[in-house]
């Protein structure tokens, strides 16, 4: 195994190259996620892998301007939890932790397949859940 690696390769980089994205591609980086530990197994992660360009289009209107390298993007994979779905434990709250393990599986599963995984965090939640018809 070269877990430590993968780990050192992994970079947010923001210029992207185009890559065909495939059920395959998708099932392998969602078999990554599954495999990450959650409490009593809750699995409380959720994702949309976007690929149809009309919907990224869409999706790219909200993201923040200093977020437009994402364009070039050919997938965008969503992530949605809620507290609800996983462990509350002596006022612990465990959803947070176990789907940021998913993503952190997934990112490293991107990786070693030679892709950029770039997590985002400026974007319009409120948009990205009506275009995904997410609630």
């Amino acid at each position: 195994m070269e877990v430590k690696r993968i780990i050192q390769e992994r970079r947010s980089l923001r210029s992207l190259e185009p890559f065909e994205v495939t059920q395959e591609l998708i099932y392998d980086l969602a078999e990554s996620a599954f495999l990450a530990p959650s409490c009593f197994n809750n699995q409380p992660w959720r994702f949309i892998f976007t690929y149809d360009q009309n919907i990224l289009k869409e999706l790219y209107t909200a993201l923040t301007p200093r977020n437009n390298w994402a364009y070039k993007s050919p997938l965008i994979v969503t992530v949605f939890t809620k507290d609800e779905l996983d462990c509350q434990i002596k006022g612990r709250n465990y959803a947070l932790l176990d789907t940021g393990m998913a993503v952190g599986f997934m990112l490293l599963r991107a990786t070693e397949l030679g892709l950029i995984a770039h997590p985002i965090a400026g974007y319009d939640e409120e948009k990205v859940k009506k275009d995904l018809k997410y609630t």
